[in-house]
Protein backbone atom coordinates (compact mmCIF):
# COMPACT_ATOMS: atom_id res chain seq x y z
CA UNK A 1 0.00 0.00 0.00
CA UNK A 2 1.31 3.48 -0.89
CA UNK A 3 1.89 6.21 1.67
CA UNK A 4 -0.79 8.87 2.25
CA UNK A 5 -0.12 12.14 4.10
CA UNK A 6 -2.22 15.12 5.18
CA UNK A 7 -1.53 16.96 1.92
CA UNK A 8 -3.09 14.05 0.04
CA UNK A 9 -6.13 14.25 2.32
CA UNK A 10 -6.30 18.04 1.82
CA UNK A 11 -6.23 17.54 -1.95
CA UNK A 12 -9.37 15.41 -1.68
CA UNK A 13 -11.17 17.49 0.97
CA UNK A 14 -13.67 19.85 -0.69
CA UNK A 15 -13.52 23.48 0.41
CA UNK A 16 -17.08 23.28 1.72
CA UNK A 17 -16.09 20.57 4.23
CA UNK A 18 -13.10 22.15 5.92
CA UNK A 19 -9.48 23.31 5.76
CA UNK A 20 -6.06 22.44 7.13
CA UNK A 21 -5.09 24.95 9.81
CA UNK A 22 -1.63 23.54 10.53
CA UNK A 23 0.47 20.69 9.16
CA UNK A 24 1.95 17.96 11.32
CA UNK A 25 5.67 17.55 11.85
CA UNK A 26 7.10 15.93 9.87
CA UNK A 27 4.77 17.11 7.10
CA UNK A 28 4.96 13.79 5.24
CA UNK A 29 3.95 11.69 8.27
CA UNK A 30 1.96 8.73 6.88
CA UNK A 31 -1.78 8.56 7.59
CA UNK A 32 -2.91 4.95 8.02
CA UNK A 33 -6.31 5.28 9.66
CA UNK A 34 -9.20 7.57 10.57
CA UNK A 35 -10.27 7.30 14.21
CA UNK A 36 -13.51 8.70 15.64
CA UNK A 37 -13.38 9.75 19.30
CA UNK A 38 -15.93 11.19 21.68
CA UNK A 39 -15.51 12.47 25.21
CA UNK A 40 -15.65 8.94 26.70
CA UNK A 41 -12.80 7.54 24.61
CA UNK A 42 -9.50 7.60 26.45
CA UNK A 43 -7.46 4.55 25.49
CA UNK A 44 -7.75 4.21 21.70
CA UNK A 45 -4.67 3.61 19.58
CA UNK A 46 -4.27 6.79 17.50
CA UNK A 47 -0.89 6.13 15.95
CA UNK A 48 -0.82 7.13 12.28
CA UNK A 49 -4.37 8.47 12.60
CA UNK A 50 -6.38 11.52 11.76
CA UNK A 51 -8.57 11.75 14.86
CA UNK A 52 -12.09 13.10 14.34
CA UNK A 53 -13.54 14.58 17.53
CA UNK A 54 -17.29 14.09 17.46
CA UNK A 55 -19.84 15.40 19.93
CA UNK A 56 -17.67 18.35 20.97
CA UNK A 57 -17.18 21.77 19.40
CA UNK A 58 -14.59 24.46 19.88
CA UNK A 59 -13.32 24.91 23.44
CA UNK A 60 -15.33 21.89 24.60
CA UNK A 61 -12.62 19.81 22.90
CA UNK A 62 -9.70 21.29 24.91
CA UNK A 63 -9.47 18.44 27.49
CA UNK A 64 -9.44 15.84 24.71
CA UNK A 65 -6.92 17.84 22.70
CA UNK A 66 -4.55 17.97 25.69
CA UNK A 67 -4.64 14.18 25.97
CA UNK A 68 -4.15 13.76 22.20
CA UNK A 69 -1.12 16.04 22.24
CA UNK A 70 0.52 13.38 24.42
CA UNK A 71 -0.62 10.46 22.21
CA UNK A 72 0.60 12.22 19.06
CA UNK A 73 -1.73 11.22 16.20
CA UNK A 74 -0.85 12.66 12.79
CA UNK A 75 -3.65 15.24 12.95
CA UNK A 76 -6.88 16.17 14.72
CA UNK A 77 -10.10 17.17 12.97
CA UNK A 78 -12.87 19.03 14.82
CA UNK A 79 -15.60 21.60 14.32
CA UNK A 80 -15.15 25.12 15.62
CA UNK A 81 -14.58 28.77 14.78
CA UNK A 82 -11.34 30.35 13.60
CA UNK A 83 -10.80 31.91 17.05
CA UNK A 84 -11.23 28.59 18.83
CA UNK A 85 -8.90 26.92 16.32
CA UNK A 86 -6.06 29.24 17.31
CA UNK A 87 -6.20 28.13 20.95
CA UNK A 88 -6.35 24.44 19.99
CA UNK A 89 -3.53 24.83 17.48
CA UNK A 90 -1.31 26.25 20.21
CA UNK A 91 -1.77 23.01 22.17
CA UNK A 92 -1.09 20.72 19.21
CA UNK A 93 1.76 22.48 17.41
CA UNK A 94 4.51 21.73 19.99
CA UNK A 95 3.60 18.03 19.77
CA UNK A 96 3.84 18.07 15.95
CA UNK A 97 0.15 17.24 15.56
CA UNK A 98 -1.70 18.82 12.61
CA UNK A 99 -5.17 20.37 12.77
CA UNK A 100 -8.14 20.21 10.37
CA UNK A 101 -10.98 22.65 11.07
CA UNK A 102 -14.27 21.19 9.79
CA UNK A 103 -17.24 23.33 8.75
CA UNK A 104 -20.06 23.39 11.32
CA UNK A 105 -22.65 22.10 8.82
CA UNK A 106 -20.46 19.36 7.37
CA UNK A 107 -21.54 15.74 7.91
CA UNK A 108 -18.90 13.65 9.68
CA UNK A 109 -19.65 10.61 7.53
CA UNK A 110 -18.77 12.66 4.43
CA UNK A 111 -15.49 13.80 6.00
CA UNK A 112 -14.67 10.22 7.00
CA UNK A 113 -15.56 9.06 3.49
CA UNK A 114 -12.97 11.45 2.05
CA UNK A 115 -10.23 10.36 4.46
CA UNK A 116 -10.92 6.64 4.18
CA UNK A 117 -11.39 6.91 0.44
CA UNK A 118 -7.90 8.33 0.04
CA UNK A 119 -6.31 5.80 2.41
CA UNK A 120 -8.03 2.84 0.75
CA UNK A 121 -7.58 4.10 -2.79
CA UNK A 122 -3.99 2.90 -2.90
CA UNK A 123 -5.06 -0.65 -2.05
CA UNK A 124 -7.66 -1.37 -4.74
CA UNK A 125 -6.98 -4.18 -7.16
CA UNK A 126 -6.30 -3.05 -10.72
CA UNK A 127 -9.10 -5.21 -12.18
CA UNK A 128 -11.69 -3.59 -9.89
CA UNK A 129 -10.41 -0.11 -10.78
CA UNK A 130 -10.64 -0.94 -14.49
CA UNK A 131 -14.21 -2.21 -14.10
CA UNK A 132 -15.45 0.79 -12.12
CA UNK A 133 -13.89 3.21 -14.62
CA UNK A 134 -15.40 1.35 -17.56
CA UNK A 135 -18.87 1.32 -16.00
CA UNK A 136 -18.83 4.97 -14.92
CA UNK A 137 -17.54 6.19 -18.28
CA UNK A 138 -20.36 4.25 -19.97
CA UNK A 139 -22.91 5.93 -17.67
CA UNK A 140 -21.40 9.36 -18.36
CA UNK A 141 -21.35 8.84 -22.13
CA UNK A 142 -24.93 7.54 -22.35
CA UNK A 143 -26.25 10.34 -20.14
CA UNK A 144 -24.42 12.92 -22.23
CA UNK A 145 -25.89 11.65 -25.48
CA UNK A 146 -29.41 11.56 -24.12
CA UNK A 147 -29.25 15.03 -22.55
CA UNK A 148 -27.09 16.73 -25.20
CA UNK A 149 -24.83 17.93 -22.37
CA UNK A 150 -21.29 17.38 -21.17
CA UNK A 151 -21.26 15.01 -18.18
CA UNK A 152 -18.77 14.59 -15.34
CA UNK A 153 -19.03 12.09 -12.48
CA UNK A 154 -17.16 13.04 -9.30
CA UNK A 155 -16.64 11.37 -5.94
CA UNK A 156 -17.52 13.05 -2.63
CA UNK A 157 -14.17 14.86 -2.67
CA UNK A 158 -14.82 16.29 -6.16
CA UNK A 159 -12.24 14.06 -7.81
CA UNK A 160 -13.27 13.33 -11.39
CA UNK A 161 -14.04 9.62 -11.84
CA UNK A 162 -15.46 9.69 -15.36
CA UNK A 163 -16.60 12.10 -18.04
CA UNK A 164 -18.26 12.10 -21.44
CA UNK A 165 -16.54 12.75 -24.75
CA UNK A 166 -14.92 16.19 -24.64
CA UNK A 167 -16.36 18.80 -27.01
CA UNK A 168 -15.47 22.38 -27.84
CA UNK A 169 -18.38 23.63 -25.70
CA UNK A 170 -16.88 22.95 -22.27
CA UNK A 171 -16.05 25.88 -20.03
CA UNK A 172 -12.93 26.58 -17.98
CA UNK A 173 -14.10 24.66 -14.91
CA UNK A 174 -14.88 21.49 -16.81
CA UNK A 175 -11.71 21.69 -18.91
CA UNK A 176 -9.53 22.11 -15.83
CA UNK A 177 -11.27 19.31 -13.93
CA UNK A 178 -10.72 16.86 -16.79
CA UNK A 179 -7.05 17.79 -17.17
CA UNK A 180 -6.28 17.55 -13.45
CA UNK A 181 -9.07 15.07 -12.48
CA UNK A 182 -10.24 17.68 -9.98
CA UNK A 183 -12.01 21.04 -10.25
CA UNK A 184 -10.02 24.18 -9.30
CA UNK A 185 -10.57 25.12 -5.66
CA UNK A 186 -11.80 28.61 -6.54
CA UNK A 187 -14.75 27.10 -8.44
CA UNK A 188 -15.53 24.71 -5.58
CA UNK A 189 -15.67 27.73 -3.29
CA UNK A 190 -17.88 29.60 -5.77
CA UNK A 191 -20.33 26.69 -6.06
CA UNK A 192 -20.37 26.42 -2.27
CA UNK A 193 -21.14 30.14 -1.96
CA UNK A 194 -23.97 29.74 -4.49
CA UNK A 195 -25.50 27.10 -2.22
CA UNK A 196 -25.21 24.32 -4.83
CA UNK A 197 -23.67 21.73 -2.51
CA UNK A 198 -26.04 22.54 0.33
CA UNK A 199 -28.99 21.96 -1.96
CA UNK A 200 -27.47 18.77 -3.40
CA UNK A 201 -27.09 17.32 0.10
CA UNK A 202 -30.62 18.35 1.05
CA UNK A 203 -32.49 16.79 -1.87
CA UNK A 204 -32.42 13.57 -3.89
CA UNK A 205 -33.49 15.56 -6.93
CA UNK A 206 -31.79 17.66 -9.60
CA UNK A 207 -30.27 21.03 -8.72
CA UNK A 208 -29.75 23.69 -11.40
CA UNK A 209 -27.02 26.31 -11.31
CA UNK A 210 -27.54 29.31 -13.66
CA UNK A 211 -24.72 30.36 -15.93
CA UNK A 212 -22.28 33.01 -14.68
CA UNK A 213 -20.53 34.50 -17.72
CA UNK A 214 -18.49 36.78 -15.48
CA UNK A 215 -16.90 33.70 -13.88
CA UNK A 216 -16.66 31.67 -17.09
CA UNK A 217 -19.33 29.20 -15.95
CA UNK A 218 -22.03 27.80 -18.22
CA UNK A 219 -25.41 26.59 -16.99
CA UNK A 220 -25.28 23.36 -14.98
CA UNK A 221 -27.58 20.69 -13.60
CA UNK A 222 -26.38 18.30 -10.93
CA UNK A 223 -27.49 15.48 -8.68
CA UNK A 224 -25.87 13.89 -5.65
CA UNK A 225 -25.06 10.17 -5.66
CA UNK A 226 -26.45 8.73 -2.44
CA UNK A 227 -25.94 5.44 -0.63
CA UNK A 228 -28.55 5.59 2.10
CA UNK A 229 -27.96 8.98 3.72
CA UNK A 230 -24.33 9.13 2.68
CA UNK A 231 -23.17 11.16 -0.32
CA UNK A 232 -20.76 9.19 -2.51
CA UNK A 233 -20.35 11.80 -5.22
CA UNK A 234 -22.04 13.98 -7.81
CA UNK A 235 -23.05 13.96 -11.46
CA UNK A 236 -22.71 17.31 -13.21
CA UNK A 237 -24.27 18.27 -16.54
CA UNK A 238 -22.77 21.27 -18.27
CA UNK A 239 -24.96 22.93 -20.89
CA UNK A 240 -23.89 22.81 -24.53
CA UNK A 241 -25.55 24.49 -27.49
CA UNK A 242 -29.12 25.50 -26.61
CA UNK A 243 -28.82 24.76 -22.89
CA UNK A 244 -30.12 22.06 -20.57
CA UNK A 245 -33.57 20.69 -21.31
CA UNK A 246 -36.21 20.43 -18.58
CA UNK A 247 -36.74 16.72 -19.31
CA UNK A 248 -33.36 15.56 -17.98
CA UNK A 249 -34.44 14.99 -14.38
CA UNK A 250 -35.50 11.33 -14.69
CA UNK A 251 -32.36 10.50 -16.64
CA UNK A 252 -30.16 12.10 -13.99
CA UNK A 253 -31.97 10.26 -11.21
CA UNK A 254 -31.41 6.99 -13.05
CA UNK A 255 -27.76 7.82 -13.74
CA UNK A 256 -27.17 8.65 -10.06
CA UNK A 257 -28.68 5.36 -8.92
CA UNK A 258 -26.59 3.41 -11.41
CA UNK A 259 -23.43 5.26 -10.37
CA UNK A 260 -24.25 4.62 -6.71
CA UNK A 261 -24.34 0.87 -7.33
CA UNK A 262 -20.96 0.99 -9.09
CA UNK A 263 -19.34 3.15 -6.40
CA UNK A 264 -20.61 0.93 -3.60
CA UNK A 265 -19.10 -2.09 -5.33
CA UNK A 266 -15.87 -0.12 -5.79
CA UNK A 267 -15.69 0.84 -2.12
CA UNK A 268 -16.35 -2.73 -1.03
CA UNK A 269 -13.60 -4.02 -3.32
CA UNK A 270 -15.85 -6.77 -4.62
CA UNK A 271 -14.06 -9.13 -6.96
CA UNK A 272 -14.91 -9.71 -10.60
CA UNK A 273 -16.82 -12.96 -10.04
CA UNK A 274 -19.48 -11.09 -8.05
CA UNK A 275 -20.40 -9.20 -11.25
CA UNK A 276 -22.16 -12.29 -12.60
CA UNK A 277 -25.49 -11.63 -14.29
CA UNK A 278 -28.02 -11.05 -11.52
CA UNK A 279 -30.94 -11.44 -13.94
CA UNK A 280 -29.88 -15.05 -14.61
CA UNK A 281 -29.90 -15.71 -10.88
CA UNK A 282 -33.29 -14.07 -10.36
CA UNK A 283 -34.75 -16.23 -13.15
CA UNK A 284 -33.12 -19.39 -11.80
CA UNK A 285 -34.38 -21.72 -9.07
CA UNK A 286 -35.98 -20.27 -5.90
CA UNK A 287 -32.80 -20.68 -3.84
CA UNK A 288 -30.73 -18.70 -6.34
CA UNK A 289 -33.44 -16.06 -6.64
CA UNK A 290 -33.70 -15.73 -2.86
CA UNK A 291 -29.92 -15.36 -2.49
CA UNK A 292 -29.75 -12.69 -5.18
CA UNK A 293 -32.77 -10.85 -3.76
CA UNK A 294 -31.24 -10.91 -0.29
CA UNK A 295 -27.97 -9.49 -1.60
CA UNK A 296 -29.87 -6.64 -3.32
CA UNK A 297 -32.23 -6.14 -0.35
CA UNK A 298 -35.27 -6.89 -2.53
CA UNK A 299 -38.48 -8.26 -1.05
CA UNK A 300 -38.99 -11.48 -3.07
CA UNK A 301 -42.59 -11.98 -1.95
CA UNK A 302 -43.94 -8.92 -3.76
CA UNK A 303 -45.04 -8.94 -7.44
CA UNK A 304 -42.35 -8.60 -10.10
CA UNK A 305 -42.21 -8.19 -13.87
CA UNK A 306 -39.69 -8.96 -16.64
CA UNK A 307 -39.15 -6.68 -19.64
CA UNK A 308 -37.03 -7.76 -22.61
CA UNK A 309 -35.46 -5.07 -24.76
CA UNK A 310 -34.15 -6.07 -28.17
CA UNK A 311 -32.69 -4.38 -31.23
CA UNK A 312 -34.83 -4.06 -34.31
CA UNK A 313 -34.00 -6.52 -37.13
CA UNK A 314 -32.00 -3.95 -39.09
CA UNK A 315 -29.84 -2.90 -36.15
CA UNK A 316 -29.38 -6.53 -35.07
CA UNK A 317 -27.80 -7.30 -38.46
CA UNK A 318 -25.66 -4.15 -38.60
CA UNK A 319 -21.86 -4.31 -38.41
CA UNK A 320 -21.92 -2.29 -35.17
CA UNK A 321 -24.69 -4.39 -33.58
CA UNK A 322 -22.65 -5.22 -30.49
CA UNK A 323 -21.88 -1.54 -29.89
CA UNK A 324 -25.57 -0.73 -30.20
CA UNK A 325 -26.45 -3.51 -27.76
CA UNK A 326 -24.08 -1.96 -25.23
CA UNK A 327 -25.60 1.50 -25.69
CA UNK A 328 -29.09 0.03 -25.38
CA UNK A 329 -28.17 -1.80 -22.16
CA UNK A 330 -26.82 1.43 -20.63
CA UNK A 331 -29.93 3.34 -21.72
CA UNK A 332 -32.24 0.67 -20.29
CA UNK A 333 -30.29 0.67 -17.01
CA UNK A 334 -30.66 4.45 -16.60
CA UNK A 335 -34.41 4.40 -17.21
CA UNK A 336 -34.97 1.32 -15.07
CA UNK A 337 -33.08 2.84 -12.15
CA UNK A 338 -35.08 6.06 -12.47
CA UNK A 339 -38.31 4.02 -12.52
CA UNK A 340 -37.41 1.93 -9.47
CA UNK A 341 -34.21 1.96 -7.45
CA UNK A 342 -34.31 -1.82 -6.96
CA UNK A 343 -34.63 -2.60 -10.69
CA UNK A 344 -32.09 -5.12 -12.00
CA UNK A 345 -30.71 -4.97 -15.56
CA UNK A 346 -28.78 -7.77 -17.24
CA UNK A 347 -29.02 -10.30 -20.06
CA UNK A 348 -31.52 -13.06 -20.90
CA UNK A 349 -31.32 -15.15 -24.06
CA UNK A 350 -29.05 -12.57 -25.68
CA UNK A 351 -31.40 -9.66 -25.02
CA UNK A 352 -31.25 -6.82 -22.50
CA UNK A 353 -33.47 -7.82 -19.59
CA UNK A 354 -35.03 -5.58 -16.95
CA UNK A 355 -36.45 -7.09 -13.78
CA UNK A 356 -38.79 -4.71 -11.95
CA UNK A 357 -39.31 -6.16 -8.45
CA UNK A 358 -41.47 -5.01 -5.55
CA UNK A 359 -44.41 -3.82 -7.64
CA UNK A 360 -47.21 -2.31 -5.59
CA UNK A 361 -49.80 -4.52 -7.26
CA UNK A 362 -50.28 -7.01 -10.08
CA UNK A 363 -51.77 -4.26 -12.23
CA UNK A 364 -48.81 -2.03 -13.08
CA UNK A 365 -49.25 -2.29 -16.85
CA UNK A 366 -49.73 1.43 -17.45
CA UNK A 367 -46.58 2.44 -15.57
CA UNK A 368 -44.51 -0.33 -17.18
CA UNK A 369 -45.67 0.66 -20.65
CA UNK A 370 -44.67 4.26 -19.91
CA UNK A 371 -41.22 3.01 -18.91
CA UNK A 372 -40.93 1.01 -22.14
CA UNK A 373 -42.14 3.95 -24.25
CA UNK A 374 -39.50 6.20 -22.66
CA UNK A 375 -36.74 3.71 -23.52
CA UNK A 376 -37.98 3.43 -27.12
CA UNK A 377 -38.11 7.22 -27.47
CA UNK A 378 -34.59 7.80 -26.17
CA UNK A 379 -33.21 4.85 -28.15
CA UNK A 380 -34.53 6.55 -31.29
CA UNK A 381 -32.57 9.66 -30.28
CA UNK A 382 -29.47 7.46 -30.23
CA UNK A 383 -30.34 6.18 -33.69
CA UNK A 384 -31.34 2.71 -32.46
CA UNK A 385 -34.63 0.92 -33.22
CA UNK A 386 -35.83 -1.26 -30.36
CA UNK A 387 -38.69 -3.58 -29.49
CA UNK A 388 -39.75 -4.15 -25.87
CA UNK A 389 -41.83 -7.05 -24.61
CA UNK A 390 -43.50 -6.55 -21.23
CA UNK A 391 -44.10 -9.82 -19.43
CA UNK A 392 -46.98 -10.66 -17.14
CA UNK A 393 -46.64 -9.48 -13.56
CA UNK A 394 -45.68 -12.52 -11.49
CA UNK A 395 -47.12 -12.81 -7.96
CA UNK A 396 -43.58 -12.99 -6.53
CA UNK A 397 -39.96 -12.84 -7.60
CA UNK A 398 -39.81 -16.63 -7.25
CA UNK A 399 -42.56 -17.02 -9.88
CA UNK A 400 -40.97 -14.61 -12.35
CA UNK A 401 -39.10 -17.36 -14.22
CA UNK A 402 -42.46 -18.86 -15.29
CA UNK A 403 -43.12 -15.73 -17.38
CA UNK A 404 -39.71 -15.58 -19.08
CA UNK A 405 -40.58 -17.95 -21.94
CA UNK A 406 -43.72 -16.15 -23.01
CA UNK A 407 -42.01 -12.74 -22.71
CA UNK A 408 -39.29 -14.01 -25.05
CA UNK A 409 -42.02 -15.23 -27.43
CA UNK A 410 -43.74 -11.82 -27.38
CA UNK A 411 -40.43 -10.15 -28.32
CA UNK A 412 -39.98 -12.56 -31.23
CA UNK A 413 -43.49 -11.76 -32.45
CA UNK A 414 -42.86 -8.02 -32.11
CA UNK A 415 -39.83 -8.31 -34.37
CA UNK A 416 -41.76 -10.33 -36.95
CA UNK A 417 -44.72 -7.96 -36.96
CA UNK A 418 -42.51 -4.88 -37.15
CA UNK A 419 -45.47 -2.52 -36.71
CA UNK A 420 -45.15 -1.51 -33.07
CA UNK A 421 -42.35 -1.11 -30.56
CA UNK A 422 -43.93 -2.16 -27.24
CA UNK A 423 -46.28 -5.04 -26.56
CA UNK A 424 -47.60 -7.42 -23.91
CA UNK A 425 -48.97 -10.92 -24.31
CA UNK A 426 -52.48 -9.39 -24.45
CA UNK A 427 -51.56 -7.59 -27.68
CA UNK A 428 -50.43 -10.71 -29.55
CA UNK A 429 -51.65 -13.77 -27.64
CA UNK A 430 -53.15 -15.67 -30.59
CA UNK A 431 -50.21 -14.82 -32.84
CA UNK A 432 -47.70 -15.83 -30.15
CA UNK A 433 -49.43 -19.20 -29.69
CA UNK A 434 -49.32 -19.73 -33.47
CA UNK A 435 -45.65 -18.74 -33.61
CA UNK A 436 -44.76 -21.16 -30.83
CA UNK A 437 -46.76 -23.95 -32.48
CA UNK A 438 -44.88 -23.22 -35.69
CA UNK A 439 -41.54 -23.39 -33.86
CA UNK A 440 -42.48 -26.77 -32.43
CA UNK A 441 -43.69 -27.96 -35.86
CA UNK A 442 -40.41 -26.83 -37.42
CA UNK A 443 -38.53 -29.26 -35.16
CA UNK A 444 -40.80 -32.14 -36.17
CA UNK A 445 -39.67 -34.41 -39.02
CA UNK A 446 -43.26 -34.83 -40.28
CA UNK A 447 -44.63 -32.82 -43.20
CA UNK A 448 -47.76 -33.12 -45.29
CA UNK A 449 -46.18 -34.23 -48.53
CA UNK A 450 -48.72 -32.90 -51.01
CA UNK A 451 -49.06 -29.53 -49.25
CA UNK A 452 -45.28 -29.18 -49.03
CA UNK A 453 -44.98 -29.96 -52.75
CA UNK A 454 -47.66 -27.35 -53.53
CA UNK A 455 -45.73 -24.67 -51.58
CA UNK A 456 -42.54 -25.50 -53.48
CA UNK A 457 -44.08 -25.80 -56.94
CA UNK A 458 -46.98 -23.31 -57.04
CA UNK A 459 -46.29 -20.05 -55.24
CA UNK A 460 -49.49 -18.49 -56.59
CA UNK A 461 -51.69 -21.12 -54.94
CA UNK A 462 -49.71 -20.89 -51.70
CA UNK A 463 -50.04 -17.08 -51.57
CA UNK A 464 -53.79 -17.37 -52.20
CA UNK A 465 -54.16 -19.81 -49.30
CA UNK A 466 -52.24 -17.41 -47.03
CA UNK A 467 -54.63 -14.59 -47.99
CA UNK A 468 -57.69 -16.85 -47.66
CA UNK A 469 -56.85 -17.88 -44.09
CA UNK A 470 -55.83 -14.32 -43.14
CA UNK A 471 -59.26 -13.15 -44.33
CA UNK A 472 -61.08 -15.59 -42.06
CA UNK A 473 -62.11 -17.90 -44.95
CA UNK A 474 -64.00 -14.96 -46.50
CA UNK A 475 -63.58 -15.30 -50.27
CA UNK A 476 -64.77 -11.76 -51.05
CA UNK A 477 -62.46 -10.20 -48.44
CA UNK A 478 -59.53 -12.27 -49.68
CA UNK A 479 -60.19 -11.10 -53.24
CA UNK A 480 -60.37 -7.48 -52.10
CA UNK A 481 -57.05 -7.74 -50.22
CA UNK A 482 -55.26 -9.52 -53.05
CA UNK A 483 -56.85 -7.59 -55.92
CA UNK A 484 -58.55 -10.71 -57.33
CA UNK A 485 -62.08 -11.51 -58.39
CA UNK A 486 -63.80 -13.71 -55.81
CA UNK A 487 -64.34 -16.42 -58.43
CA UNK A 488 -60.59 -16.58 -58.94
CA UNK A 489 -60.15 -17.09 -55.22
CA UNK A 490 -62.81 -19.84 -55.26
CA UNK A 491 -61.01 -21.56 -58.13
CA UNK A 492 -57.56 -21.44 -56.54
CA UNK A 493 -58.72 -22.62 -53.10
CA UNK A 494 -60.62 -25.50 -54.71
CA UNK A 495 -57.58 -26.45 -56.80
CA UNK A 496 -55.33 -26.42 -53.71
CA UNK A 497 -57.85 -28.62 -51.90
CA UNK A 498 -57.93 -31.07 -54.81
CA UNK A 499 -54.11 -31.25 -55.11
CA UNK A 500 -53.56 -31.78 -51.37
CA UNK A 501 -56.68 -33.78 -50.54
CA UNK A 502 -57.32 -31.35 -47.65
CA UNK A 503 -60.73 -29.87 -46.84
CA UNK A 504 -60.18 -26.16 -46.02
CA UNK A 505 -63.53 -25.97 -44.27
CA UNK A 506 -62.42 -28.57 -41.74
CA UNK A 507 -60.62 -27.08 -38.65
CA UNK A 508 -57.96 -29.81 -38.37
CA UNK A 509 -57.01 -29.46 -42.04
CA UNK A 510 -56.94 -25.66 -41.71
CA UNK A 511 -54.54 -26.00 -38.77
CA UNK A 512 -52.26 -28.27 -40.82
CA UNK A 513 -52.26 -25.82 -43.71
CA UNK A 514 -51.61 -22.79 -41.53
CA UNK A 515 -48.59 -24.43 -39.84
CA UNK A 516 -47.04 -25.33 -43.20
CA UNK A 517 -47.73 -21.88 -44.65
CA UNK A 518 -46.19 -20.14 -41.61
CA UNK A 519 -42.93 -22.03 -42.20
CA UNK A 520 -43.19 -21.38 -45.93
CA UNK A 521 -43.54 -17.61 -45.41
CA UNK A 522 -40.47 -17.67 -43.14
CA UNK A 523 -38.55 -19.69 -45.80
CA UNK A 524 -38.12 -22.50 -43.28
CA UNK A 525 -40.33 -25.16 -44.85
CA UNK A 526 -38.30 -28.21 -45.86
CA UNK A 527 -39.03 -31.29 -47.93
CA UNK A 528 -38.49 -34.77 -46.50
CA UNK A 529 -35.06 -34.85 -48.19
CA UNK A 530 -34.04 -31.61 -46.44
CA UNK A 531 -34.44 -29.15 -49.34
CA UNK A 532 -35.61 -25.62 -48.44
CA UNK A 533 -37.95 -23.38 -50.34
CA UNK A 534 -36.14 -20.31 -51.65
Amino acid sequence: MGSVNVDDILEDLPARLGRLVSRPQPTDAPVTQAVVLDSDDTDRDVSGAIVCLMGVRGREALPMVRRLALSRPVAVALKGTAGEAQEIEELLRPAGVGLFLIEQAAAWDTVLGVINGRIQNTDYHSDVLALIEEDLFAIAQTTARLTASHVVIEDAANKVLAYSTVSNDIDELRRASILTRRGPRKYETLLKDLGAYRELHRTRGVVRVPERPEDGLKERAAIAIFAGERVLGYIWLQATGSGIAHAVDDLLVGAARRASAELIRHRNEQSVHLREDRVARLLSNPDEAAASAGFAQIDPDRPACLLLVGLGPGDARAADAELKRGELANLAALHAAAFKASAVVGQHCGETAIVIPELRSHDASSALRSLADAIVKDAARLGVEVHIAIGRAAPSLFALRTTAGETTAVLRRLRRAGQQSVATLDDFEAEVVLDEAGRAFELSPFRHRALTRLCFEDEELAQTLVGYFASGLDVAECGRRMGLHKNTVYYRVAKASRLTDLDFGYPAHIAIAVLHLELWKAKQLTTPDGATWA
